[in-house]
């Protein structure tokens, strides 16, 4: 089932595989993709892979993690334009399949390089200590919708496919979600704190033609006790009656692909990627974790059977990742089944199952290294297959 394509709207998705945004921290200063990006995502196209989710792409300056994220302007334009050429020219010539690409928007929020949060949150704000003066005002908030909106439509002339509305990881939408204490038009009831992201969702919507894939990617449950975190309850257990009130009003709203996600890879990584080693030892066993993506996604789509829905968490599997991801598609627990830190690892992935080559010696080794070279303000890719990334990393551990 891996390999059938899927309809949605007008866009034919040659696969099932779906490569997923990983922010590499590499692109210039002026927002355009640098040599890195551009090799990465060549190595995308080559892939074989349906759909390339492209990273984290900020709306505006103040919205960036750091000054080498991913941000298309007026000026910057034809570089994203010539990327995309090249990339589908590649895709069609070796692996003779018109890839889908989807551009994520985002405002980053807490993690901007200078902070701007939704309220303050004691549990995010042990680590990363801040001020009533880092709190966005409404006037502020009321000027993003028209910035999406611009964003979109440059993602449209640029080429792309798709548009993700993003809302996850503990980013500005998804730290509103739990903004349960405070004040003004974007704080404490549901309507309020869903208001932002649906007003820049439909901000999106009306600007893009109809042929263009109108995506979200979201944090289900920040995995975060009430009320510092959506989707849980005071326990910090799974609660799906606010994500399926916000996910149906999507769906209502023309959502046609759900890209599930869970947690904040700030706070507590472990829930949405994880891992054989990290930061520290997580409180839950991986298993625990991979078992609660199936959880929300089979509770996802039969409740919205008419939702596409990626599956996430999958390079865990490592050498079990097809047949873990044709049992997955098999049983309607998702419809896509999206890969992160194993594209970074080994691209090729797909390209060399197809052939009879997969390789498991090659398959992520779930380590977190890639992401230790971005909390240390570094490019970020694969430290252990990558010799580049390798000798970044050897670099930052002297």
């Amino acid at each position: 089932m891996i390999e059938t394509s899927i309809k949605i709207n007008e866009t034919n998705i040659h696969n099932r595989i779906v490569l997923q945004p990983m922010e590499g921290c590499d692109c210039n200063t002026d927002g355009s993709p640098s040599d890195l990006t551009i090799q990465k995502y060549i190595k995308a196209a080559q892939s074989g892979a349906g759909t390339v989710w492209f990273e984290a792409n900020a709306v505006c300056h103040e919205g960036r993690t750091n000054l080498r994220q991913m941000m298309m302007t007026k000026e910057n334009l034809p570089k994203f334009k010539a990327l995309l050429q090249k990339m589908r020219e590649i895709s069609e010539k070796e692996c003779g399949i018109r890839q889908t690409y989807i551009l994520q928007l985002t405002h980053s929020g807490r993690q901007s390089i200078v902070p701007m949060i939704a309220y303050r949150h004691p549990i995010y704000e042990k680590n990363r200590p801040l001020t009533d003066e880092n709190i966005v005002t409404d006037e502020y908030l009321d000027s993003l919708p028209k910035k999406y909106a611009d964003s979109a439509l440059l993602a449209v002339e640029a080429g792309f496919d798709g548009v993700d509305v993003k809302s996850c990881h503990g980013y500005l939408f998804q730290e509103l979600l739990s903004a349960f204490s405070r004040e003004g038009r974007y704080g404490g009831s549901f309507e309020n704190r869903s208001k932002l992201y649906l007003d820049c969702f439909k901000a999106v919507k009306n600007v893009i033609p109809f042929d263009i894939l109108l995506t979200t990617r979201l944090s289900v449950s920040d995995m975060v006790p009430m009320p510092y975190g959506f989707g849980t309850t005071e326990q910090n257990e799974l609660d799906f009656s606010e994500p399926d009130k916000l996910i149906e009003r999507m769906v209502n709203e023309g959502l046609q692909i759900l890209n599930v996600t869970v947690g904040n890879p700030y706070y507590n990584p472990h829930v949405n990627r994880p891992y054989r080693k990290g930061g520290y030892e997580p409180p839950e066993s991986a298993q625990t974790g991979l078992e609660r993506f199936e959880i929300i996604e089979k509770h996802i789509k039969e409740r919205f059977p008419s939702l596409t829905v990626i599956g996430s968490g999958m390079s865990y599997y490592r050498e079990d990742i097809f047949e873990k991801s044709e049992y997955q598609l098999k049983s309607g627990i998702c419809d896509l089944v999206g890969y992160g830190r194993m594209w970074l690892a080994y691209p090729e992935f797909y390209r060399d199952f197809t052939s009879g080559k997969f390789d498991t010696k090659k398959c992520c080794l779930t380590c977190s290294k890639c992401t230790e070279l971005m909390r240390a303000k570094q490019v970020s890719g694969c430290a252990v297959f990558n010799e580049y990334y390798r000798n970044l990393y050897k670099e930052i551990k002297k």
